[in-house]
């Protein structure tokens, strides 16, 4: 069991969940409120997408991530930041003509994913660390181990702190490799993502495994969609691990009930508390994950 938990909030994802909840965060104002909200809730990490503020879309413009980090940074908040860098990696064939890409991709370099981490240096950004069907229909998440040599590499001469997205066990077993072929740093950190179909699935004896299969010394957290969420806040921790909540992976705070940012994070603090373990501090979380001290 892990005694000291890292919460991080994912804010508001790049999924079409904007009409499914008001309180999902769009512009860049909204989601470093939602920040705020997270951090004084208890969170010691925010991972950070972005969205065009007029439609809501998921967007890739460094502008975004320069305007939500400023704002954060402004209110003297005391919150790790996590950007992620994994859109870009979207592809939709047409299962006719699957040469043809559809409306919905967004599909470049591993090193076109990265403008804003090379603008900003944040204290992480994600590497999705392996391709995967994204549901149902003729959707691919696309990150080849090519991309993923660049991308490590660039990610390590800019000093920035990957957080490697784990979605099977092959992607586990490639970020071993990269970190084999020394293109990760000690301490590694992971994120196991559970519950995305068709991923590893939301199963406790499966996330069990994947953890058996971590480097040693590996940091890591685990989060599992929708209504698994706040179960999977107790199963990793009680595998040893960290844990990650917010609205880009579940929007209810039980049935019928429209959660905030801050809600899912106190419930997950209060779920950490009644397992007998403390949650993380900024700075405990900055020197369990071999992140510098805040500037």
């Amino acid at each position: 069991m892990n005694e000291e938990v890292i919460i991080t909030c994912a804010l508001t994802g790049a999924g079409d969940t904007v009409g499914r909840s008001p309180h999902v965060p769009v512009t860049p104002r909204q989601i470093a409120a939602s920040a705020v909200e997270a951090a004084e809730a208890g969170a010691a990490v925010v991972h950070v997408h972005v969205r065009d503020p007029e439609s809501g879309a998921p967007s890739r413009d460094p502008r975004l991530y320069a305007e939500v980090v400023e704002r954060i940074k402004e209110t003297g908040t005391d919150v790790v930041i996590n950007l992620t860098a994994g859109m870009g990696g979207d592809l939709v064939i047409d299962p006719e003509r699957p040469l043809r890409q559809l409306p919905g991709t967004d599909l470049v370099s591993g090193l076109d994913r990265l403008p804003h981490v090379e603008q900003l240096l944040p204290d992480i950004c994600t590497l999705d660390c392996g391709s995967l069907n994204f549901g149902d229909g003729s959707n691919l998440y696309v990150s080849t181990p090519d991309m993923l040599r660049a991308g490590a590499k660039r990610i390590q001469e800019l000093g920035v702190r990957p957080e490697l997205e784990i979605f099977d066990t092959g992607q586990l077993w490639f970020a071993k490799q990269l970190h084999a072929e020394g293109l990760l740093d000690d301490p590694t950190v992971f994120q196991l993502c559970m519950g995305i179909p068709w991923g590893a699935p939301a199963d406790a004896g499966v996330l069990a495994s994947m953890v058996n299969m971590l480097p040693a010394g590996a940091q890591w957290a685990s989060f599992a969609l929708g209504r698994m969420q706040m179960p999977w806040v107790a199963q990793a921790i009680l595998l040893g691990g960290n844990v990650r909540v917010g609205l880009e992976d579940n929007l209810y705070l039980s049935k019928g009930v429209k959660a905030t940012n801050g809600q899912l994070v106190e419930r997950a603090v209060s779920i950490t508390e009644l397992l007998g373990a403390r949650v993380a501090t900024p700075d405990q979380a900055r020197a369990r994950l071999g992140l510098a001290p805040r500037a």
